[in-house]
Formats: C-alpha cells, sequence, structure tokens
C-alpha cells in the first residue's frame, strides 16, 4: 500500500480459483498471486506458479472482471515471501509475472 496500490479484495473466490490480493494502482487493477516460503525451501516460490495455476487465476480475474461496470487495464503480479520464525524477512514482488495468454 505505501506504493501507491489501493486493495480491493482480498482471496477473491470463484468455483475453479482464486486470487489472493486484487489491487488497484491508478486505472490499473493487479491480479496478485502470493507465494510465502520458509528461509532454504525446498522449492523457490516463483516455482510455484506453474502453467496451471496461471490459468486458474487469470479464469479468476475473468470472472472478477465479469462483475465490474467499468474496464480496466490489468496484470498480473506475484510476491514471493520469505519468512524468518513466521516473520516476513524478504519480499520479491514481479510486476506482470505473466500475462492471460500464457
Amino acid at each position: 500500500m505505501r506504493h501507491g496500490y489501493e486493495i480491493v479484495k482480498r482471496n477473491y473466490t470463484v468455483r475453479g480459483g482464486e486470487i489472493d490480493i486484487i489491487a488497484r494502482k491508478g486505472g490499473t487493477l493487479c491480479f496478485v498471486e502470493v507465494k510465502s516460503r520458509r528461509e532454504d525451501p525446498l522449492s523457490d516460490g516463483e516455482e510455484a506458479v506453474g502453467a496451471a495455476k496461471r490459468r486458474h487465476i487469470v479464469y479468476t480475474a475473468q470472472r472478477y472482471l465479469e462483475t465490474l461496470d467499468s474496464e480496466y487495464d490489468c496484470r498480473f503480479d506475484v510476491a514471493v515471501v520469505t519468512l524468518k520464525e513466521n516473520t516476513v524477512s524478504h519480499l520479491k514482488y514481479y510486476v506482470s509475472a505473466f500475462d492471460a495468454s500464457k
């Protein structure tokens, strides 16, 4: 939020998908997938957002957009949170991490 984002929805769920955060910055809606990992994980959070997960996010975003009266530019971001003793020790935020065509 300190970077100018307004949280519109958290944990938006429809049958077949879920989006962790929907935020707005200017005229753009950002659909954000959040992946949390402990330090020294066996796999990176980025790897957990594979093709199937991206399809579910895009599907859910389309369902959300159908509920709106206005049109928005959209993008799909990924936030990877590293936890140390249940406290955020590092955050990587990927703007436009993927698009709807992939």
